[in-house]
C-alpha cells in the first residue's frame, strides 16, 4: 500500500508540471480562468497494469465538492473530471515503486445531463494542449462504451474517498 500512496504523491506533485493553463468554453460552464486547472485536487490515483500506465484524476470544484458530500450518483452537471496519464516505470533508486515516466494524455469527462443525454450525461474530451477538445459523438460513444460498466456508479471508474 505504501507504494500507491508514494506513487499518489508523486502523480499528484507531477499535476503541476503538466497540465495546461486554460480551457475552451465546453457549455457547462463559464471560461475556467487561467491557472485553475493546476489548482484542481486530486480525486483518485489509478495503476492501470494492462495499460502499463500511473494516472491521476482530478477534479474542478464541483466534482470536488460533489465527492466530499458523497453526492456522486449522479454527479452534478458542472462536473469536470480530469484523467492525466503516464507511462509507468520503476523508481530508478527504489525498485519496489512504480512512478510516473512519459507523459501520455489528458483526458477529460465533462457533465451535462442535457447537452450529452446519449452518452449518460458525460462529454469526453482531450486536452490538446492548454485547449480541452470535446469528442465528436462517434468518438465519445466509443470512450462512453467503455464506461457503461459503471452505469450505477454514473459512469465513473474514480474511487474517491473524499468523504
Amino acid at each position: 500500500m505504501k507504494i500507491i500512496e508514494y506513487a499518489g504523491v508523486l502523480v499528484a506533485s507531477a499535476l503541476v508540471l503538466v497540465g495546461g493553463e486554460t480551457l475552451a468554453e465546453t457549455g457547462v460552464a463559464a471560461k475556467i480562468e487561467h491557472g485553475e486547472y493546476r489548482d484542481w485536487r486530486l480525486l483518485g490515483v489509478s495503476l492501470r497494469h494492462d495499460k502499463n500506465s500511473v494516472r491521476a484524476i482530478v477534479g474542478n470544484d464541483a466534482a470536488i465538492a460533489a465527492a466530499r458530500a458523497g453526492k456522486t450518483k449522479p454527479w452534478p452537471d458542472g462536473t469536470v473530471i480530469a484523467k492525466i496519464k503516464w507511462d509507468q516505470r520503476k523508481h530508478p533508486n527504489w525498485e519496489a515503486a512504480t512512478v510516473p515516466g512519459a507523459f501520455t494524455a489528458a483526458e477529460a469527462m465533462v457533465k451535462d445531463s442535457r447537452k450529452y443525454s446519449n452518452t449518460g450525461g458525460w462529454g469526453f474530451g482531450i486536452w490538446e494542449g492548454k485547449t480541452l477538445k470535446m469528442l465528436d459523438s462517434d468518438k465519445s460513444a466509443t470512450c462512453f462504451a467503455c464506461h457503461s460498466p459503471m452505469k450505477d456508479s454514473d459512469y465513473v471508474y474514480t474511487l474517491s474517498n473524499l468523504q
